[in-house]
């Protein structure tokens, strides 16, 4: 995201994160209410809760496009497109994900701002 925006977001805490994205209209919110994972890898997900996104189109109304980080998240993209919102699926910014080089996952992170 740092790159996507142009503005240093790795030395920031997590709060000043937030901040900055919200500032370009990218709100943060995860797939998972809840989740057993051992280690970072997101085949490793076990016993998944999902979030309240019912909940969130009460809370933002306004909210249009839903961007998925890779395709874990991806998989209920048909339930937000079967709500009315437009949806982006996006290479995983995961290192592990290492099909994609770098400059090749920021280029299509680009689309965020579309």
């Amino acid at each position: 995201m740092s790159v996507v925006l142009q503005q240093d977001l790795v030395t920031c805490d997590y709060p000043q994160k937030l901040e900055m994205l919200l500032a370009h209209g990218i709100g943060l919110w995860d797939i998972f209410r809840q989740c057993v994972r051992q280690g970072s890898l997101d085949a490793a997900i076990r016993d998944g809760q999902l979030n309240d996104f019912s909940a969130l189109r009460r809370e933002y109304p306004q909210l249009r496009r839903v961007c998925f980080n890779g395709k874990t998240a991806a998989k209920i993209q048909s339930w937000f497109q079967a709500q009315g919102y437009q949806t982006l699926v996006l290479p995983s910014s995961s290192p592990a994900n290492a099909m994609r080089s770098f400059a090749e996952k920021s280029h299509e992170w680009q689309q965020i701002l579309n």
